[in-house]
This record gives C-alpha cells, structure tokens and sequence, in this order.
C-alpha cells in the first residue's frame, strides 16, 4: 500500500467525523441553505440507510449462507443484551417523569440497538470472524423486530399504536437495510458466480462506504444535540451513560466471546437508535445515539490505528 493510501485509510475516520458535525452546523448557522425548508436530515437519513445497504451487501457477497451458523457467544450476547433491556424497562416503569427516568431510557435503548452493518467491515480489518458477526447482526435484528414492540409500551404506552404497529415500523425499517441486501448478494452468488467473484474484489471498497456512512451519522448526531434544547446538566448526563453502555458493550463482548463478539455487541446501528429514542420514547434519548456513535467511531478508530501500527 503506498504512502498516499495509508495516509487516507488512518485519517478518514476522524476526518469523517469532524466532517459530520461542521456539515450540520455550516447548515444550521447558514439560513440561506434552508430558505426553501429543511433539506439535509431527509437527505442524509436517506443517505445514510442506503450506504448501510451496501455494506451489508457486500458483506453477504462475502459469506455463504451456509457460513451463517449460530455459536455459544452469540447466545450469550443475545441474553445480556435482551435481559438489560428488559430489566430497565421493569425499573423504567415505575419511576416518574424526570432526569432520572430519562438517563434510564437512554441506556435502554443504547443496549439494545442492533449491531450496526458496518461491523462486518471493521471486525474483517482487525482479523475477526465475518460471517460471525454477520450471523449476530442477523440475530440480534429478529429478536430486535419482536421484542421492542412487547416492551416500549410497558414504558411508553399508547393507546393507537398495538403490538403489530411497532413491528411493522421497525421490520419496514429493517427489511431494506438488512434482509433486501443479503437476498441480493446471495441471488448473485448462485446465479452469476462470475459477477459474484467481482464483487468480492470489490469488497474492499467497503471501507470508504463506512466513511460516508460515518460522516451522515455525525450529521444526524450532531442535529439531534443541536435540537434537544437540553441544559447542561442533562447533556453531562447523557455523555456519561452513552460513554458507559460502550465502554461496557465493548468489553463485555470481548469477555463473552473475544474480538468478534466485542465488535457485535459493541458497534451499534445509531441511525436506528437515534430513530427509536425519538419515535418512541422521550424525544431527547436520541441524543444518545448520536453520542453513542461519537464514542464507538473514536474506539473503532483507535484499534483501527493499532492495527495498522503495531509497533506504536
């Protein structure tokens, strides 16, 4: 690789992030970019969704369904985060309206957030197991698809919208980021094995898709924190339990089932978080998702640096 190629590859991910948040705040101090209505969170959530998509399809080119095969970590992933998001939810439900209650959703939904689709891409450059965590990504969506919609009502009720209703927003959600890609992939793979084995040559560009990504889910952070009118307290609050849901998602996964569960139970899908807290929950938990995604993009660039600098 020449010296060009590293310099990007070890500086595009901060770079994306402080892209991400000047490309809000350019756009909010500027009306003129508005005047005609507001243009870029539409834009970049839409962006955003069908980079995702192209992850994760280039992710399924890479692996075979038949690569797809449960493991004793993922079992244990699945039950730390189902059972901490169902043991909030019960404490959640009877505290009453306050700074308290709302630093308690943050972490709620924080813990359960489905892996994010760019997990793939950075367990593959740090030497984990791809269609491991392909195989929870999976997993954790399904479960994710029928489990928020039984226990969001026990915090949140609502009276016009019943168990069915949430699954169809969240599967609608789902179904083109995650299941429309891996039907796509595997369609290729075992109709043209030609076009297969050049997409898999291509794969490699994933890693530049992720920066894009990366720099729209700044964006979007940065506008959830910029509209929450939230004082300063209440931001102390939520940096402190979205920066401890990481560290502790992180390293629980490592315990449970070294690098690979790390990165999957770790690295979250905070464009879903962000959409979660803000549609059904109090509408400033989405703040932390965007600052989940500040926190697990400056640990993703770290091991990324130490990997492609071991003697540093």
């Amino acid at each position: 690789m020449n010296k060009a190629a590293q310099l990007v590859r070890d500086w595009m991910l901060p770079a994306a992030l402080l892209l991400g948040v000047g490309l809000y705040l350019g756009y909010h101090s500027l009306p003129a970019l508005h005047s005609q209505g507001y243009w870029l969170h539409p834009f970049v959530s839409v962006g955003q969704r069908v980079g995702i998509a192209l992850l994760l399809f280039f992710q399924f080119v890479k692996v075979s369904p038949h690569d797809l095969r449960p493991s004793k970590w993922h079992a244990g992933a699945l039950a730390l985060q189902m059972g901490c998001f169902l043991a909030l939810a019960l404490v959640i439900r009877h505290l009453s309206p306050g700074v308290g209650r709302m630093l308690l959703e943050c972490a709620m939904i924080c813990l359960i957030c489905p892996t994010a689709s760019a997990a793939g891409v950075i367990t593959d450059r740090l030497g984990g197991n791809l269609a491991a965590t392909v195989t929870y990504l999976v997993m954790i969506n399904v479960a994710g698809t029928f489990l928020i919609p039984l226990v969001i009502p026990l915090v949140n009720p609502s009276e016009s919208l019943g168990f069915w209703t949430y699954v169809g927003h969240i599967a609608i959600r789902v179904f083109p980021v995650l299941i429309l890609p891996g039907l796509v992939a595997w369609l290729i793979r075992y109709t043209c094995p030609r076009l297969q084995r050049r997409l898999m040559r291509w794969a490699g560009n994933a890693f530049y898709i992720w920066g894009v990504c990366l720099t729209m889910a700044m964006t979007l952070a940065t506008r959830a924190l910029v509209l929450s009118g939230l004082g300063l307290a209440a931001v102390g609050g939520i940096v402190a339990v979205s920066l401890a849901c990481c560290a502790f998602q992180f390293a629980a996964g490592r315990r449970i089932g070294g690098q690979t569960a790390g990165q999957a139970l770790g690295q979250k899908n905070t464009g879903f978080l962000i959409w979660l807290g803000y549609s059904y929950l109090t509408p400033v938990t989405s703040v932390a998702g965007g600052l989940y995604a500040i926190w697990q993009n400056l640990f993703n660039s770290w091991e990324l640096y130490r990997k492609e600098h071991p003697r540093v």
